[in-house]
């Protein structure tokens, strides 16, 4: 009988990102139960050399993800940014121009994804995409990682003139009940005017 090999430190992280699903971007921490710091920093570093792993940004790692005419894809930005959450305890606000992306109030996709946060200041380039992260204050995160941060970044950008009725009826389509619920729970958080149109979204008047 033919005893098994044990598997490698790197092995067993490149397994660990397999079963986690393409596009999957972790951290040295998420491997911090396979091996001493150290030896993961190190295996690490040894599988994005040899082209197993791709280095994503400093202390971010993926499994490359190749397409036929593409050739090698940027990682996602919500992968990273999931990462970075999970790491470092943070939370995130997407910015004015990205909140009025993801709510559809934008057709532009910005180059530059901007986030607040109660974390570090930082910069994440993921091919021709960046990811800027910019610490605020606690006021402003009061509604981060929540539909209602979203909504308020987004007519703020927007500014007062440029909200009308077609906005609002976009908003009220867009959101769920339970959606409509939170903002009106965090109209506090809100300058006066966007209040108001928070109130006009979440009760259908006006």
């Amino acid at each position: 009988m033919v005893s098994k090999v044990p598997a490698t430190l790197q092995d067993r992280i490149l397994d660990r990102l397999r079963r986690r699903g393409p596009g999957t971007v972790l951290t040295a921490r998420d491997f911090q139960d396979l091996g001493a710091p150290d030896a993961v920093r190190q295996a690490l570093g040894r599988g994005a050399r040899s082209g197993q792993l791709t280095k994503v940004a400093r202390g971010f790692y993926a499994i490359p993800q190749v397409d036929s005419q593409l050739g090698e894809l940027p990682a996602r930005a919500e992968a990273v940014l999931e990462a970075l959450r999970s790491r470092d305890g943070i939370r995130l606000l997407p910015s004015g121009a990205h909140s009025a992306n993801l709510l559809g109030l934008s057709p532009q996709v910005p180059i530059r994804l901007v986030f607040l946060t109660d974390g570090p200041a930082r910069r994440i380039r993921l091919g021709k995409q960046e990811i800027v992260l910019k610490r605020t204050t606690t006021r402003q995160m009061a509604t981060a990682d929540k539909i209602s941060g979203t909504v308020i970044q987004a007519l703020r950008w927007l500014g007062r003139e440029n909200v009308d009725q077609k906005v609002v009826n976009h908003l009220r389509r867009r959101l769920s009940t339970k959606e409509k619920r939170e903002l009106v729970r965090d109209i506090r958080h809100a300058p006066a005017w966007v209040g108001d149109v928070l109130i006009r979204v979440a009760t259908s008047q006006g």
